[in-house]
């Protein structure tokens, strides 16, 4: 029963681990449902490195909303893959996983954000399959590129390569 669990849970970070790749394109979305367009993501930061250094506060809004709309599968995965670090490189993996039944059911919930330099944060979140928490307490990273808070790529390549049976998938090494 608990290795089946476990499964589930590899299953499911990988899933969930794709649609934060979406998040990182140079592509922006401003509505949900709609195609790219030229203009910024309406749940971008600023295009401002200020809030990492003059308000850790509102950086650790900026990072909590960006990093639970990357997880979250009502986001269309143009969104997604600018809400990702270097996210271009991953959108094939996030719309490829975009279909999949679990990543329809799970999301991330940030339960603390640290503030550690102007453009990077360490990030506390669970991910919650159909509300339930399904990895507790993970450790992540945030960083600030172009602007945008942005799902880190150390953080959506543990998840990838969780997925992965332990082993990094080639486009992480690539897309560094």
């Amino acid at each position: 029963m608990k290795a089946h669990r476990t499964l589930q849970l590899l299953v499911l970070v990988g899933v969930l681990g794709v649609g934060i790749a979406a998040c990182g394109s140079s592509s922006n979305n401003t509505s949900a449902g709609s195609s790219p367009a030229t203009s910024a993501p309406a749940t971008s930061a600023p295009a401002t490195s200020a809030p990492a250094t003059s308000a850790s506060g509102s950086a650790a809004a900026l990072i909590t909303h960006n990093w639970e709309k990357f997880f979250n599968p009502k986001t269309p995965v143009a969104q997604r893959v600018a809400l990702l670090q270097n996210g271009q490189a991953f959108a094939a993996v996030i719309r490829a996983q975009a279909g999949s039944s679990l990543a329809s059911s799970a999301t991330a919930k940030v339960t603390k954000v640290t503030v550690t330099s102007p453009t990077q944060a360490k990030v506390t979140y669970s991910i919650l399959v159909g509300g339930s928490p399904a990895l507790a307490n993970q450790s992540g990273v945030a960083v600030l590129q172009a602007g945008t808070w942005k799902v880190g790529l150390a953080s959506f390549c543990g998840l990838l390569t969780l997925e992965n049976s332990g082993k990094t998938p080639s486009v992480c090494k690539s897309a560094g």
